[in-house]
């Protein structure tokens, strides 16, 4: 019953895909290009769908300069170009062409899904069973996205896994990057420089905690959480000790048990 009212939930705190798409190159950002760009999207929003002329009147901007701006916008997947709607008597000519923004445009101005995320879960915390509920969410929502990490994993070589995981965590917006662990001859750290997250974390450590059980689960050894971004520390790190590198999937329930979770969403120190 948890895991059906939560699926509709999951894509909450997952704006970031959306957002990644605004990030401008250096040059972009020295010339200024992604700074009218983002007024050209915001016009957009204030003003609903909106023609070149419009735009340009609005802006102050040629309608070329405006014209190229939308073409790196739809590249983005920021705004859409469609067919302007027309009420009463339609004229002769096709009707103008007009950009709107799409779910991902609105996406990256200013929302409120970390509070309504976080509302949720507390409200199911209060309903469902406490913490209980909580953990089993967490857990839910680490399953839903485990086929492309567990493939990831799978298909590397057994001394390379750490890394496998770290890019394709990348691949979701973590910025996860696998290094020696201070003592190499222990094992290796496996680093998260983005948390989408965070902010939910802060109040619901399960999140952490569950994440580390699966990293346990999926690498098939014991793995200790030193430091998480929802904590405040810079990164979320994970210690992942130096084994034979040939675990028996058939051991990853007895080690997902072993994963130190009870430092997940903490720091320790």
């Amino acid at each position: 019953m948890i895991r059906t009212r939560l699926a509709r939930l999951r894509g909450i705190t997952q704006q970031w895909r959306c957002e990644k798409r605004w990030r401008g190159s250096a040059e972009e950002l020295a010339t200024g290009e992604r700074s009218t760009r983002n007024r050209v999207a915001r016009s957009i929003l204030d003003h609903g769908p909106s023609t070149v002329a419009e735009l340009a009147g609005r802006l102050g901007l040629t309608q070329a300069a405006v014209r190229r701006h939308l073409d790196a916008l739809v590249a983005d997947d920021v705004v859409e170009a469609r067919e302007q709607r027309v009420y009463g008597t339609r004229t002769r000519g096709r009707p103008a062409k007009v950009f709107a923004l799409t779910d991902c445009g609105r996406d990256a101005f200013d929302q409120s899904y970390d509070k309504l995320a976080a509302d949720a879960l507390r409200w199911i915390a209060e309903q469902e069973g406490g913490e209980k509920a909580i953990a089993a969410f967490a857990r839910a929502r680490i399953a839903g996205q485990a086929g492309a990490y567990r493939k990831a994993v799978e298909s590397a070589p057994p001394d390379q896994r750490t890394e496998a995981l770290a890019k394709a965590l990348s691949a979701d917006g973590y910025a996860a990057v696998a290094r020696s662990a201070p003592r190499p001859q222990q094992g290796e750290q496996l680093c998260q420089h983005h948390c989408p997250v965070a902010h939910v974390a802060e109040q619901f450590p399960q999140l952490c905690e569950a994440e580390t059980e699966f990293f346990a689960e999926l690498l098939g050894t014991h793995v200790q959480r030193l430091a998480t971004i929802a904590h405040g520390d810079g990164v979320c790190t994970t210690f992942i000790p130096k084994t034979s590198h040939a675990a028996d999937p058939s051991r990853a329930a007895t080690n997902t048990d072993n994963a130190s979770a009870s430092t997940a969403g903490r720091n320790p120190a």
